[in-house]
């Protein structure tokens, strides 16, 4: 297995192996968030905007890693550049969990920024509120839908 070279959500280099499992030392791995980020016509999609995006979606969804495969992120402004007003930027967040459906939310805000924000605090709740119904009473957890 080759050893490749990615760049976490700070920006830092680190080594993944080919399943895209940070190789941390030889016996702790650690699973990172695929994180897709997208931009509508009016928005300046740079790797600036990209790490800034990593880093909210890594700190609002970390403590779930284990059970999302993907996050995509679609930012646009509603708007168009010619105005400019109270939430006419939007961000949308679909999280993809093992096993289950897909998990979409949405913001909007005065900046990309509050947008950002709205909805990765929304999709964390959302994600809490939605797990935490499949945990078992014993403190199990359920990776995949019905467990009969």
């Amino acid at each position: 297995m080759v050893p490749l070279l990615q760049r976490d959500w700070r920006g830092a280099v680190i080594e993944t192996d080919s399943s895209n499992t940070r190789l941390r030392s030889r016996y702790s791995k650690e699973v990172i968030i695929k994180i897709q980020v997208n931009t509508g016509n009016h928005v300046e999609g740079d790797e600036e905007l990209t790490r800034q995006v990593e880093g909210v979606v890594e700190g609002a969804l970390g403590r779930f890693r284990d059970r999302i495969t993907r996050v995509e992120v679609h930012l646009t402004d509603q708007n168009g550049s010619q105005k400019s007003g109270d939430s006419d930027k939007r961000c949308l967040m679909e999280a993809r969990l093992a096993g289950l459906q897909p998990i979409a939310v949405s913001a909007e805000g005065s900046s990309l920024a509050q947008a950002l924000d709205g909805a990765a605090d929304k999709l964390e709740r959302t994600l809490k509120r939605t797990l935490g119904r499949l945990e078992d009473p014993k403190g199990r957890t359920f990776y995949a839908g019905d467990q009969s």
